[in-house]
């Protein structure tokens, strides 16, 4: 059996321990900064490769903000 493909671009869920502004979306390159009704903030990104994805991670790892969950949002 064949494993499965992914096709287009990988679209990824971060889940962050903080609530952050808004304005906060250009210090990560644009990214729509959701806050959650927890007091987290939720960040849904398309990422062309895993590089990609540990950049965004060392930018959080930077600021010292607590990650909570990165999920890979596949197509169903």
């Amino acid at each position: 059996m064949a494993a499965r493909q992914p096709v287009g671009t990988p679209q990824y869920e971060v889940v962050l321990g903080v609530r952050l502004d808004p304005s906060w979306s250009s210090w990560f390159d644009g990214l729509q900064l959701e806050p959650t009704l927890d007091g987290r903030t939720r960040l849904v990104a398309e990422l062309p490769d895993q590089a990609a994805l540990h950049g965004l991670l060392a930018r959080i790892r930077d600021l010292g903000i607590e990650l909570l969950r990165v999920s890979r949002l596949d197509d169903a």
